[in-house]
């Protein structure tokens, strides 16, 4: 990699995430703190550190650095949290959950990504992330989650996700169908009560399995 990579990281943490009004110091110091550049492939290194997607393989992509922070900011993790990845990727997210929070649980379909993943999180010393290779939509929870991150769009809004979180627990997802697509916070307030909030519009390829909408309309 050519470029100063420590010049890279903090302007991408300085004119990238800050200017999308992430603002949470927490946040700031993790994007500037794990690695990036371990986690993208080889023959993308050079995009490391930019505003764009990077491609993974089979369809998926790293998030912006943007779309990455305001997802930490929004699920607002304590130390003490427990959290749901659905999506690993390369990982990278991953690393920034178990340094939020105090152990993920990541799900990743593709079994050559999830193996990626876990080499990427070995050679940065993440110890409190468990990479397991599954399909969300068979998974069904031990007990409810503080956090759910869920990396991939889903075509219409699914109940199971914001049901699998604790009282007080946060859901990060993204719904819809190019060219449209809503980030949202959704937030379990008691045993059947949750609020949505809108965070902002954005695009990412879908979960794999994901049911896609009725083309009926009644």
């Amino acid at each position: 990699m050519s470029m100063n990579v420590e010049v890279a990281r903090t302007q991408m943490v300085n004119q990238q995430v800050r200017a999308w009004d992430v603002l949470d110091p927490a946040v700031l110091s993790v994007l500037a703190q794990v690695p990036r550049e371990q986690f993208v492939p080889p023959r993308f290194r050079n995009l490391a550190f930019a505003d764009t997607e990077i491609p993974l393989g089979s369809g998926q992509v790293m998030m912006t650095p943007q779309v990455e922070g305001r997802l930490l900011q929004a699920l607002a993790i304590r130390g003490t949290d427990r959290v749901l990845e659905v999506g690993t990727g390369s990982g990278f997210l991953t690393a920034c959950l178990a340094r939020l929070g105090s152990h993920v649980t990541s799900l990743e379909i593709l079994p050559d990504l999830a193996d990626a993943a876990r080499r990427n999180l070995r050679g940065v010393a993440t110890w409190n992330a468990e990479v397991r290779t599954e399909d969300v939509f068979q998974y069904r929870p031990a007990e409810p989650w503080d956090v759910i991150a869920v990396t991939g769009s889903v075509p219409q809004a699914d109940a199971r996700f914001q049901h699998w979180l604790a009282d007080g627990g946060r859901l990060f997802l993204v719904v819809g169908e190019d060219p449209l697509m809503q980030a949202r916070l959704v937030t379990r307030q008691g045993p059947e009560q949750w609020t949505t909030t809108t965070l902002f519009e954005t695009s990412v390829p879908a979960l794999l399995n994901a049911t896609p909408p009725s083309k009926f309309r009644f």
